[in-house]
């Protein structure tokens, strides 16, 4: 049976690293016979959130009209949610966490998605992607039936590119393959 996958690229460097290994989930996911959408985060308007609730007295419209909705709306449909971002300061880059709390609009309506996560970091160690994991696992600890389904972590990458054959990148094509 065919899935819906949707795959969220944080990167603000199309073709970087972590986007490379999203590339490769897609094309794994894809040759499986699921249905694939990759998003760039980057290159959608994303405002912050405001903290004014108008979501919740607007049955989950969001007050900030921007393409916020459309991408909950993809979301929502998605039986797979990757979710990829390059470790920043330790944590999820500024694009991906906007789209995190900006789900705040809709998070009750989210059941029974199966997550992935994809980290790529300059340094070789796994525990500078800590709380970076730790963000993206928060996010769905709040959606109800929400699985972890797997983690790739490119470790020792940092100009664009560098992922290229490393390990990850056959990881990221089989995790796809099998969602």
């Amino acid at each position: 049976m065919s899935k819906n996958v949707l795959i969220l690229s944080g990167s603000p460097r199309r073709g970087g690293n972590s986007d490379l290994l999203c590339d490769q989930f897609m094309k794994g996911a894809a040759e499986s016979g699921n249905n694939v959408e990759k998003i760039n985060v980057s290159s959608k308007k994303i405002g912050y959130c405001l903290a004014c609730y108008y979501c919740r007295d607007h049955h989950g419209a969001c007050a900030i009209k921007d393409d916020m909705g459309e991408i909950l709306e993809k979301m929502l449909a998605a039986d797979v949610i990757v979710m990829a971002s390059p470790v920043y300061f330790y944590s999820v880059d500024a694009q991906l966490k906007a789209l995190i709390d900006r789900s705040v609009a809709r998070w009750l309506e989210f059941r029974d998605k199966e997550f992935y996560y994809i980290m790529t970091a300059a340094e070789d160690s796994a525990d500078v992607m800590d709380c970076t994991l730790e963000c993206f696992r928060g996010f769905a600890r709040c959606l109800e039936g929400s699985v972890e389904k797997g983690v790739i972590y490119g470790k020792g990458v940092y100009e664009k590119g560098e992922i290229l054959g490393h390990p990850a990148m056959e990881q990221a094509y089989e995790m796809g393959r099998n969602c």
